[in-house]
């Protein structure tokens, strides 16, 4: 069983010794590929890093998160773009509005996304969504700057079937973490109404711990249990879960 992790920050450990164990906790559940989401400056090193040291399992992304939208984000946004250049990256993320921390930053969080949506435009390359408390003003900017090559993931999704559908009819997969699994989240209704063909699994890690490790740091070998509880709603073995959700992120990232 290959099960892939589209968005987590286990760069976040930086005691060697704990990651490699986390890192093995991972093989040991199958979870073979991460995909790294970048958040400022100072995580592209962290990242770098930890590609350097599992080069057949992790993958790096580019951007700036909308809460590091802040004063002199330009110059920001200016350091991360032009470190693509020495870097193989898969994407660009994670990006978006995110309106429950401060919704004064609402207008440079918009320019931020839509420059960063250019880079990938022009990089030909997904593009990974941070919305929380903001799909309208997602969706506002993603019309606005459309295009046929646009696709990506709706990072975290916690929307409802309408707005899970707007998202794929614009190009955009949707990325289910451990939030499925708590009782009142309700996402489970949500995906009985939304193909499997068109989800992917994430941890978020060190965040959103799944059940039954909700409350304490999550980890990408976790995945595992975000898996199995899709595996219940859709009525299928997990080994296809991982198996049609795998494959569904190596269109989005070509890896």
């Amino acid at each position: 069983m290959l099960l892939t992790d589209t968005h987590t920050h286990q760069y976040y450990e930086k005691d060697l010794e704990k990651r490699a164990e986390q890192m093995q906790r991972c093989f040991d559940n199958g979870v073979k590929r991460l995909f790294l989401p970048n958040v400022d400056v100072a995580s592209i090193a962290m990242i770098d890093e930890m590609v350097k040291s599992y080069p057949e399992n992790c993958f790096a992304m580019a951007g700036l998160h909308p809460c590091d939208v802040k004063e002199g984000y330009r110059d920001v946004l200016a350091q991360i773009y032009n470190s693509i250049a020495d870097r193989k990256i898969y994407a660009i993320g994670e990006i978006g509005i995110d309106l429950y921390w401060d919704k004064t930053t609402l207008a440079i969080q918009q320019d931020a996304f839509k420059q960063q949506i250019e880079w990938a435009k022009q990089l030909d390359l997904p593009f990974v969504i941070h919305c929380r408390e903001a799909f309208d003003e997602v969706f506002e900017v993603l019309e606005e700057t459309n295009h046929e090559k646009m696709r990506g993931i709706f990072h975290c999704f916690t929307g409802n079937v309408a707005q899970g559908k707007r998202a794929i009819d614009l190009g955009f997969y949707l990325g289910i973490g451990g939030v499925v699994t708590y009782k009142k989240a309700g996402l489970d209704s949500v995906l009985y109404e939304i193909p499997l063909e068109h989800i992917v699994l994430e941890t978020d890690s060190p965040y959103l711990a799944p059940v039954p490790f909700r409350g304490k740091p999550n980890e990408s070998s976790y995945l595992l249990h975000v898996a199995q509880k899709v595996a219940d709603i859709y009525v299928k073995d997990i080994e296809e879960i991982a198996e049609i959700t795998t494959e569904n992120s190596r269109k989005i990232f070509g890896v």
